[in-house]
């Protein structure tokens, strides 16, 4: 296995320094390995040498050559049971794009600690081509739904000026517990990652030092206070940002520990159980945006997965309810 990795940078990296941004995404790269490595050219972006400072622009693809680690040289190695597993979840390939339906509980990229990924798997999407497919944006490890990939580098490129542009609709599909108490708005809280204490793995608010966060909800069924099916519209891209305001808008998404505000009158709280998945309730529901080559207007769409579908239904909600949410709202 050759251990090279391909990561994309997302529309939200735009303009950060390599050094800084390989320090994020490649927090296992000591800094006078990266240095080194950047120096002999073996980190190269798009296929070019590159020096520490040289400024990213979304979509771009970042080559990294194989790490060593010192208990386990070989890393993660591509099974068949995977090979077979990413296959099942593809639920849209037009040869130029493709959108997986990511499960909960897996991450999208490597990381500390992090040795089985989507990104690693997609060796088994490889094209007659023998290019491996590129992740356009990411979804957090424990958020299911839409995942897309371009199938090569000028796909990943513009993919990722049309994140940038915001000319896309993200719809995501949660359950917050309790229910707003309005039926639709936006919360635009400004965030940052915060840095010591409880907050260091949170995005905090911050109004001076944080990055503009623009999110869209309505409320789609309300089970009574407990409970409500929410759909989220974010229009920015920030880390954890759907997570964040819904703890800004004090209902976090039911199963969200790390964004869970502390229980009052825990009678008023949704428990799990049988019936309500022990997980986070957050789906990536649907991606719309325009085609980069065939300049049509597609929508793709991932169906909840079985254990959601399950807490959907015990809590009385109707999926086909949410039909049309933000469709007064355009993509400029």
């Amino acid at each position: 296995m050759s251990g090279v990795q391909h990561l994309t940078v997302s529309p939200d990296d735009d303009g950060q320094r390599l050094d800084r941004w390989l320090k994020k995404n490649a927090p296992d790269m000591p800094f006078g390995l990266m240095q080194k490595l950047i120096r002999k050219g073996q980190v190269r972006v798009d296929g070019k040498r590159v020096k520490p400072d040289t400024r990213l622009s979304g979509g771009q693809s970042v080559r990294l050559p194989p790490l060593q680690d010192k208990d386990k040289s070989d890393g993660y190695r591509l099974s068949d049971k995977d090979a077979a597993l990413i296959k099942s979840w593809v639920v849209y390939d037009d040869g130029d794009v493709i959108a997986l339906n990511k499960p909960a509980g897996i991450a999208s990229q490597g990381g500390m600690n992090i040795e089985r990924h989507v990104d690693g798997m997609t060796e088994a999407l490889t094209g007659k081509d023998g290019v491996k497919p590129r992740l356009v944006h990411r979804l957090d490890r424990d958020t299911s739904g839409v995942l897309l990939l371009a199938r090569s580098a000028e796909m990943a490129r513009q993919m990722g000026k049309i994140f940038q542009g915001r000319h896309i609709k993200k719809i995501y599909w949660a359950v917050t517990s309790p229910a707003p108490e309005i039926n639709e708005g936006e919360v635009n809280a400004p965030l940052k990652k915060g840095e010591s204490g409880a907050d260091k793995e949170k995005m905090i608010v911050d109004e001076t030092e944080g990055q503009h966060a623009l999110t869209l909800f309505e409320v789609v069924e309300r089970a009574g206070k407990k409970a409500a099916f929410v759909a989220f519209w974010p229009r920015t891209g920030r880390t954890h940002q759907i997570r964040a305001h819904a703890g800004v808008m004090g209902c976090p998404i039911l199963g969200d520990e790390k964004y869970a505000r502390v229980l009052t009158n825990p009678e008023q709280e949704i428990s799990f159980g049988v019936d309500v998945a022990p997980r986070l309730h957050l789906h990536a529901r649907s991606v719309s945006f325009r085609h980069p080559r065939t300049r049509k207007d597609i929508t793709i769409e991932a169906p909840l997965s079985p254990e959601l579908a399950k807490s959907w239904q015990t809590l009385g909600f109707d999926s086909a309810a949410a039909e049309g949410v933000f469709g007064r709202i355009s993509l400029s």
